[in-house]
């Protein structure tokens, strides 16, 4: 059955506005998993502009179902992981200009450095997805460097232009997902989702989790953290 991974950052992004104290994202997290989430993600960026170190230790200590911890491999972030020690780190990309995360991690690219992270994390029992393109050979060199988990990224589909243009998105997220099943990968997918888009994806063959955020605190404004969460389970 897939789950759904409630990511709360953008209730730090409307905290972080004021820079005061509310909306808090372990009050949402709470929530989150009460209303039926498997799973709360959180990115802590280099720059802080949503989540803080505050908010992951927070959050360590009071989910109840798997704290998903997205960061950029760099030696703040994993002396960060390695102290909190969530259930998952997810490596993903990261650049100080981007408003949101712009597409997969160039895996093949940085190898290399790549495979010390994971293997530290992995050395450390912890469970490691790389945030990858629906794209063979970057799922396979995932695999190769010890990843336990992909997740997809559905941004592409998410902003398709045309019917038959998100279609053919999704025959490669598809593809994809048989791709790293046959190499013994999990397979979450996030990135975009929202409340008419999901379906198709929760869908795939051997998906495990999406990992849904900003859509779902944009309805939870106007319609309560619980209601947004339970309308996001029961399409899934």
């Amino acid at each position: 059955m897939v789950t759904l991974g409630v990511n709360v950052d953008h209730i730090a992004t409307i905290r972080q506005a004021r820079g005061g104290r509310e909306p808090d994202p372990v009050h949402a997290a709470v929530l989150a998993e009460l209303a039926g989430a498997r799973g709360i993600t959180v990115h802590l960026r280099e720059d802080r502009r949503h989540i803080q170190d505050r908010d992951v230790y927070i959050l360590k200590q009071t989910v109840s179902t798997n704290l998903n911890l997205e960061m950029a491999p760099t030696p703040e972030m994993m002396k960060i992981a390695l102290d909190v020690m969530p259930y998952m780190v997810t490596i993903v990309p990261e650049r100080r200009e981007e408003r949101t995360t712009e597409g997969g991690f160039p895996v093949r690219e940085k190898e290399r450095d790549l495979v010390k992270a994971i293997t530290a994390l992995r050395e450390n029992h912890l469970m490691v997805s790389v945030f990858v393109n629906p794209d063979i050979p970057e799922i396979r060199a995932a695999a190769k460097i010890g990843a336990t988990h992909v997740e997809l990224y559905t941004g592409t589909y998410a902003g398709a232009v045309s019917e038959q243009n998100a279609l053919d998105e999704l025959d490669m997220l598809k593809e994809a997902a048989m791709a790293a099943h046959k190499l013994g990968l999990r397979i979450n997918a996030g990135h975009g989702l929202n409340y008419v888009n999901v379906p198709a994806v929760a869908a795939i063959d051997n998906m495990q989790e999406l990992n849904i955020g900003h859509a779902i605190v944009a309805r939870a404004s106007l319609v309560g953290m619980d209601a947004a969460v339970r309308e996001m389970v029961a399409l899934i």
